[in-house]
């Protein structure tokens, strides 16, 4: 890691964001102040309608506060003009959506390659590379199936695979877990932990998976737009193998 390398990769100071709605105005979050950590994996937790969501958005530049900073390694978002923030978003961060969202007329290999077109890599190397993300997350033999072809736990694996492709410093994982089986969404719990500790990459997790807790250094619970309290997982006292019928 460079020596220049700021501690703190995200940092958020004041975060507040109202919406309008029917003449009402509604505060989803109100004066969020965080700071993560570099090489951290960190789990946002909360009940629906808590402002996790939102959060999580701010941090990756898919929606703007209504006042307050979000900075990402000491930049101020707010600052950037649009294809500053599309550069941002293309290189600096890697996402992965309940909904896997992939391009269904491509094959696994090919979805996970485009990040890299479009932040201009020769085709030679993302179809090399992507083809090593995709044995990293134990797909090697299904590089060219297109999602239709794969279950949903192999396409959320793509949409890993697709995540890392232009090296990010962050992967924001919007409840990961959401449409999987138990099973399967452990096996990509675990396959993310795996991959924060081999890459360093910065994973922030907005979800309501408790066994996402095990595997996360500190978990930031919300509620009503606001940050309840933060724990170091250590100091959370959790079976969490027991609560979803496992006995381990």
């Amino acid at each position: 890691m460079a020596s220049t390398a700021y501690e703190y990769i995200v940092r958020t100071k004041d975060l507040v964001k109202e919406y309008t709605m029917g003449g009402q105005t509604l505060r989803a979050l109100n004066g969020v102040s965080l700071d993560i950590r570099r090489g951290e994996y960190i789990s946002i937790m909360g009940p629906s309608g808590s402002g996790k969501s939102t959060l999580f958005n701010m941090v990756g530049g898919l929606d703007k506060p209504s006042s307050g900073t979000v900075f990402i390694d000491e930049v101020d978002m707010a600052q950037l003009d649009a294809f500053e923030m599309a550069w941002l978003r293309c290189r600096k961060i890697g996402y992965i959506f309940q909904t896997f969202n992939l391009i269904p007329v491509m094959t696994a290999l090919e979805n996970v390659t485009l990040p890299m077109i479009f932040a201009g890599t020769p085709t030679d190397e993302a179809i090399e590379k992507g083809i090593k993300l995709l044995q990293t997350v134990g797909l090697g033999e299904r590089i060219h199936h297109k999602p239709t072809e794969l279950s949903g736990g192999q396409q959320q694996r793509v949409a890993i695979a697709r995540s890392f492709a232009n090296d990010p410093a962050i992967i924001l994982a919007d409840e990961p877990t959401g449409n999987l089986d138990l099973r399967t969404g452990k096996d990509i719990i675990e396959l993310l932990r795996r991959m924060n500790k081999d890459s360093g990459v910065t994973v922030i997790s907005a979800t309501h998976d408790l066994k996402m807790i095990d595997v996360s250094d500190r978990v930031v619970w919300i509620r009503d737009g606001k940050i309840d309290k933060i724990e170091a997982r250590a100091d959370i006292d959790l079976k969490v193998g027991t609560m979803d019928g496992e006995s381990h």
